[in-house]
């Protein structure tokens, strides 16, 4: 019953290889077009930037970029590109990471450059021609990269050019896996079904896609669904079946990705050793008590000064219109627990009509249902102070949470890391919700992973509880940077919608 073709069949047999050549081409079609697609982009801006550098050469009166050497940065930047995987079909589109592989492309082909100058005698102009390639080649590399990346998201959220994808195993995680992926379309996968021959009982808690058959059935789902990914989950497959499962998605062309056992506690940073064929694989988990973390909690209160410095106009004006909306007290002080499960005041700008010593029980019902394993209430206008018209645009403009840069400075919370929750709640989520207590481990953030994900206000805790425990585990200071850069997009298309 391991077989994945019916071996009693030799016309199906037969059909089956017939059609491999037509399923890899079509299963690599997307995938090619895409890889060919940004290659041609790419191409056409470092062209472009070529030109660019020779037009402001002339115009600057200095020695124009010779051919041969743009010829050569250019090919060279492409390897670079590929060399770090900017033609790969990963999951989604990864912007910002992307940009930066790019600045460090062209800025590691233009040392190269220069180097090879210094061993050949070239003179100053060499110089020159590499660094102004380098930054012509960077900004319009950069800009033509975002403007596919825009399109491609645009499109992708649309639900246009998703990969049909067949989950194998119809338990838990793969269930898990189906929702996120119908939740996050802009990765780029649309879940169609699941291979799975003891497919668990529906209980109502997960997406419902059909069981479209066992392993065996892998050729004739993937020729009918047109199926380009296959995720492999937990299941109640032997091992060997699993492996003769990959092999044959391998040889059909498809994609294939394994959801690995103890996926909560798995890293971007893995190494791999090996004893014989054995493989070894650690996870290195950032550290919330090491020197990392040190160092962002001092950049915070850096950015935080500097910030409340720059911002201080901001900051007068809206006190100002607090004050004549609403009176004193101007800040909504509310008890959250922090790092360490220290309880401190997180300052907010008053938005509402009332007494703020009465905040903080509104959505008891929303905390209700997280702990019921109900969906969310979509609305709780129920017992709800009606905004000020002043707090309508602090709250649309996030401007409501500028304070909490007070908090930082002080050192109750981070710029970035989980959102703090209310101290009755954070006693009653501890014992009842998966890892909710390992969120703790840091200081709370003003944003964070599950906030630019999309999970804020009354989303489901255990989808903010995973998010941000990823986010705890796979810190850097670049995550921190990327974070902020999707908070700043996320504020402005908010306040464009």
């Amino acid at each position: 019953m391991t077989q994945f073709i019916d071996s009693a069949s030799t016309v199906d047999t037969l059909r089956d290889a017939a059609a491999r050549p037509a399923r890899l081409q079509f299963g690599l079609g997307s995938q090619l077009r895409w890889r060919v697609g940004c290659l041609l982009a790419d191409g056409a801006m470092l062209a472009l930037a070529g030109a660019a550098a020779a037009i402001g050469s002339t115009a600057a009166g200095v020695e124009s970029v010779s051919s041969g050497w743009t010829l050569a940065y250019c090919a060279l930047v492409l390897g670079l590109l590929a060399g770090r995987g900017l033609y790969g079909t990963g999951v989604g589109v990864r912007t910002f990471d992307d940009l930066r592989r790019v600045v460090g492309a062209t800025s590691l082909a233009a040392i190269s450059l220069l180097a090879g100058a210094a061993l050949v005698g070239a003179g100053a102009d060499a110089i020159d021609q590499s660094l102004r390639l380098w930054l012509f080649a960077t900004v319009y590399l950069a800009a033509g990269r975002t403007a596919i990346y825009w399109s491609r998201r645009r499109e992708l959220t649309a639900g246009e050019g998703l990969r049909p994808t067949l989950i194998v195993g119809a338990g838990r995680v793969g269930r898990l896996a189906a929702q996120r992926l119908t939740q996050m379309p802009q990765l780029g996968l649309k879940p169609i079904g699941y291979l799975d021959k003891e497919p668990r009982a529906d209980d109502g808690d997960g997406l419902v896609l059909p069981v479209l058959g066992a392993s065996w059935d892998l050729e004739q789902v993937v020729r009918e669904h047109d199926v380009e990914q296959v995720i492999i989950t937990f299941s109640t497959a032997p091992d060997d079946v699993l492996l003769r499962l990959v092999r044959r998605c391998e040889e059909l062309g498809v994609a294939v990705a394994v959801v690995p056992r103890l996926y909560e506690r798995t890293t971007t940073r893995l190494s791999v050793d090996h004893v014989g064929g054995l493989p070894l694989v650690s996870a290195h988990p950032s550290d919330p008590r090491g020197f990392h973390y040190a160092v962002k909690y001092t950049v915070d209160r850096i950015v935080a000064l500097a910030l409340l410095v720059l911002l201080s106009p901001v900051l007068l004006g809206a006190a100002i219109a607090t004050y004549v909306s609403v009176g004193r007290p101007i800040f909504f002080r509310q008890p959250r627990i922090g790092r360490d499960g220290v309880e401190f005041d997180m300052l907010k700008f008053r938005t509402m009509h009332g007494s703020p010593d009465n905040r903080g029980e509104l959505d008891a019902q929303w905390a209700d249902r997280q702990l019921n394993g109900a969906a969310a209430p979509t609305s709780t206008s129920v017992g709800v102070d009606p905004r000020t018209r002043v707090g309508s645009l602090l709250r649309r403009s996030s401007l409501d949470e500028l304070p909490q840069l007070f908090n930082v400075l002080l050192g109750h919370m981070s710029l970035v890391g989980p959102r703090p929750e209310r101290t009755h709640y954070v006693r009653r989520f501890e014992g009842n919700v998966y890892r909710y207590g390992e969120r703790h481990r840091v200081k709370s953030g003003i944003t964070g992973w599950a906030q630019v994900n999309g999970l804020r206000g009354q989303t489901s805790l255990e989808d903010r509880v995973e998010w941000d425990n990823y986010y705890i585990e796979n810190f850097s200071l670049w995550f921190d940077v990327k974070i902020l850069l999707l908070t700043v997009a996320a504020v402005f298309k908010l306040n464009s919608d």
